[in-house]
């Protein structure tokens, strides 16, 4: 069923419609959340009469579900799942049954909060204060590709206080996002009592400060519903809709009483409640169902999105040169948008920034793509939520900022860009000590071990610019997750024991595969990113004094390269050398794999052991252990003790 926006009322027939599925909607958000013995069905029932008014008239389709010119529906207070499942399942995108039986069930797609694997649901959510910014992806990918489908948002009163939301609708509308609509379940209630004693709040002022135009109606009333939602998608910019709603809508008992926000009714209330709507109560058919037949899954499984980029031609650095990751990666990035600027039958790029262009350098890719460049300020929640959501639609992003802004302070929205499978680059700069004089504050010395903590982001550290340039290239025009992690210094070339460039002309980067740099058999050195120029430096101060010794480089920290690690091994002796907090980075991934895999030798991890100060990278590398004569002093010692 799809009536669209066309008319300017609802019919009477419509209406009625509406009303009859609003009333058996109600009843089964009741039904399942008692089944489970778990949920929201208060938060559920004040928002079912905007998702089924919203789903019935959008250009959605349940028999598909993921058509390239559907609109997108993001629901922000995810916790309300229950009356979006209602509603998916009354609307045919699935068996109704099989979500009132089976939610929250190990095992079952139906979730306690919405799950982007069911059909109809575009974004897992239930961290509150992020769907505006996913809709403000979705309303990106609509220009980028410019077609006119128009993304919704719903979400809650209370999560309004986040400041994710202010960043989301500044950035909406800063870019003009008039496909952007925002409908604001407001019920004045919050989980723990009244939003007037949580956290008081002025939601329009908000929306009217940052430039939004604001619609008040009654939240219930499926004709108010359906003509703010008719008027919005004409209005030229961003609209917020104010949907006055009653928690436990329906429900005498419910009612306005916030117990219920997140609390399941018992056996007995359910049937009580089930009563006074004047619906069938079937709960013994439902809980028969969940004890007798397994969870089901869908057999509607969202499209790979498909990747058509140009790569250009490799750089290649010469020995001698200095030049920093970050310049090598801002130079590939550019080179990347060069060459796929204006082609239709290409993927588009999207390039976000957080106020530090010139210093991640992506200054080079705003000046020749200005249409896929895109500044969210100072705003890193949002733009890495968005960034995540428009890599889902089809389009390669990447996202650049400084390790502290773009790893430690967004963690959380990573996270959740790793469970909705986006397929973000996620470039950081300025990581380590490396950073030298701007102090402990700006010196990310932990981001492998945050990022390790994802399961489908790939790490990769790369040790000079030829090996960036390789890398960035490589992560355009490859699916999945990236971070790449660069220092800010400036680097040598890493060059072979003859002085050609390693990682320059020739040189193909394959993921996951280590690079034997120097060789010898008494001791292995294994070290990456900016660390790995001095570990060579190492290697010839040991060989003069008459050991030698491996200096094997990793760059890919989340799929080791196990053969080389065995070679390591047999040397009986391993050193791990990294600008990294010494207790989570590459050491400790090297260790876990060494005792999992029954391989002994001697062990050492050099790296960060403490937050240090300002002062230049060399001088504070040599407080932590991290300079040259140290890291021989350590081989050595280990050598004579073998």
């Amino acid at each position: 069923m799809q009536w669209g926006f066309e008319k300017e009322r609802l019919d009477e027939e419509k209406v009625a419609h509406l009303k009859n599925l609003s009333k058996l909607a109600r009843g089964d958000i009741l039904k399942m959340t008692t089944v489970a013995g778990s949920g929201h069905p208060g938060g559920s029932m004040s928002s079912i009469d905007i998702y089924l008014t919203l789903w019935s008239c959008a250009k959605v389709w349940p028999n598909n579900p993921y058509h390239p010119d559907r609109d997108r529906i993001v629901i922000s207070h995810g916790h309300t799942s229950p009356g979006v499942y209602a509603t998916l399942g009354r609307l045919g995108f699935f068996n109704i049954d099989d979500v009132i039986a089976h939610f929250r069930r190990a095992g079952s797609m139906f979730e306690g909060h919405v799950e982007r694997d069911v059909p109809g649901v575009e974004w897992s959510t239930g961290n509150l204060g992020q769907g505006l910014s996913a809709g403000c992806g979705f309303a990106l990918a609509a220009r980028l590709f410019e077609k006119d489908f128009h993304c919704f948002v719903i979400m809650s009163d209370g999560e309004q206080t986040k400041g994710q939301v202010g960043e989301a609708r500044r950035f909406a509308k800063k870019y003009n996002l008039s496909n952007l609509t925002v409908i604001i379940d407001y019920n004045l209630i919050q989980l723990s009592g009244p939003l007037s004693e949580i956290m008081p709040q002025n939601i329009k002022e908000n929306y009217l400060a940052d430039g939004w135009e604001v619609l008040e109606i009654d939240g219930h009333d499926h004709q108010q519903i359906y003509q703010a939602l008719r008027e919005a998608i004409h209005r030229d910019g961003p609209v917020a809709i104010l949907a006055r709603t009653v928690i436990g809508k329906g429900v005498s008992f419910m009612e306005n009483t916030h117990e219920y926000h997140g609390k399941a009714l018992s056996v007995e209330q359910c049937r009580e409640a089930l009563k006074e709507l004047g619906l069938e109560d079937d709960l013994e058919k439902y809980f028969s169902l969940r004890k007798l037949n397994s969870p089901p899954s869908s057999s509607k499984k969202r499209p790979e999105e498909k990747i058509n980029l140009d790569i250009g031609n490799f750089t290649n650095y010469e020995k001698g040169e200095k030049i920093a990751n970050r310049n090598a990666f801002g130079k590939a990035l550019a080179d990347i948008g060069a060459v796929n600027k204006g082609k239709k039958d290409k993927t588009p790029i999207a390039v976000f920034d957080c106020d530090l262009l010139g210093s991640v350098k992506t200054d080079k890719f705003a000046k020749i793509c200005p249409k896929w460049f895109f500044e969210g300020g100072i705003q890193e929640h949002n733009t890495a939520t968005i960034a995540g959501a428009l890599s889902t639609q089809g389009v390669v992003v990447f996202f650049s900022d400084f390790g502290v802004f773009g790893v430690d302070e967004t963690y959380n929205q990573h996270r959740l860009n790793d469970i909705n499978h986006t397929n973000l680059k996620l470039v950081c700069t300025h990581n380590g000590i490396d950073v030298g004089q701007d102090g402990k504050t700006h010196q990310c010395i932990d981001y492998g071990g945050i990022i390790n903590n994802l399961y489908g982001f790939k790490i990769i550290v790369p040790a000079d610019a030829n090996q960036t340039d390789r890398v960035i290239r490589y992560i355009a025009s490859h699916p999945g997750n990236f971070f790449v992690g660069v220092g800010r210094s400036s680097l040598p070339i890493i060059t072979s024991e003859d002085g050609k460039p390693i990682f320059g002309e020739g040189y193909q980067f394959v993921y996951g595969k280590a690079d034997l740099v120097r060789d010898g058999d008494e001791a292995a050195i294994v070290s990456t990113g900016s660390l790995l120029h001095k570990a060579i430096k190492a290697w010839e101060i040991l060989r003069e004094r008459g050991h030698k010794v491996k200096v094997i480089n990793i760059s890919c920290w989340s799929d080791l390269d196990e053969e080389a690690l065995r070679e390591a091994a047999k040397t009986g002796i391993i050193v791990t050398y990294e600008d990294h907090n010494v207790k989570t980075g590459l050491g400790s991934i090297i260790a876990n794999f060494l005792v999992e895999n029954g391989l002994f030798c001697r062990f050492r991890k050099l790296g960060i052991r403490k937050y240090t100060g300002s002062g230049l990278p060399d001088e504070l590398f040599k407080m932590e252990g991290l300079d040259i004569e140290n890291l021989v002093n350590t081989v050595t010692e280990l050598i004579k003790k073998s």
